[in-house]
């Protein structure tokens, strides 16, 4: 069945957060972020995980690097998109990976 999957790139965007400004934070992102699939089409699907009280995640799946390049620029393997006033939040720069999904092998025998 993993041949079906559509090849999706998958961007996380990781905060530090200020002691004592997590929840201000997260409402911040979650209010910005929850238009962005209407905002940006190529946006598969996205969360916000939240590891308190200092560190959040954005993961976003994205269809394609041309959809990637319309939401974060054509710096999108380097540089993370900030939100207006964001950086009052953290303690350090966003740090901004990217990831594809890589098939395992089926599994074989008792242990499996």
């Amino acid at each position: 069945m993993r041949d079906t999957l559509v090849a999706v790139i998958i961007r996380v965007s990781e905060a530090r957060v200020r002691p004592g400004r997590f929840e201000a934070f997260h409402d911040m992102i979650v209010s910005a972020v929850r238009g962005f699939p209407g905002l940006y089409p190529g946006l598969l699907d996205h969360e916000v995980l939240l590891a308190p009280p200092d560190s959040l995640v954005y993961v976003s799946r994205w269809r394609s690097e041309e959809d990637l390049v319309g939401y974060a620029g054509e710096g999108w393997r380097d540089e993370p998109v900030v939100l207006p006033g964001e950086e009052e939040y953290l303690v350090a720069p966003l740090r901004v990976r990217h990831f594809t999904l890589a098939s395992l092998p089926p599994t074989t025998g008792a242990g499996a």
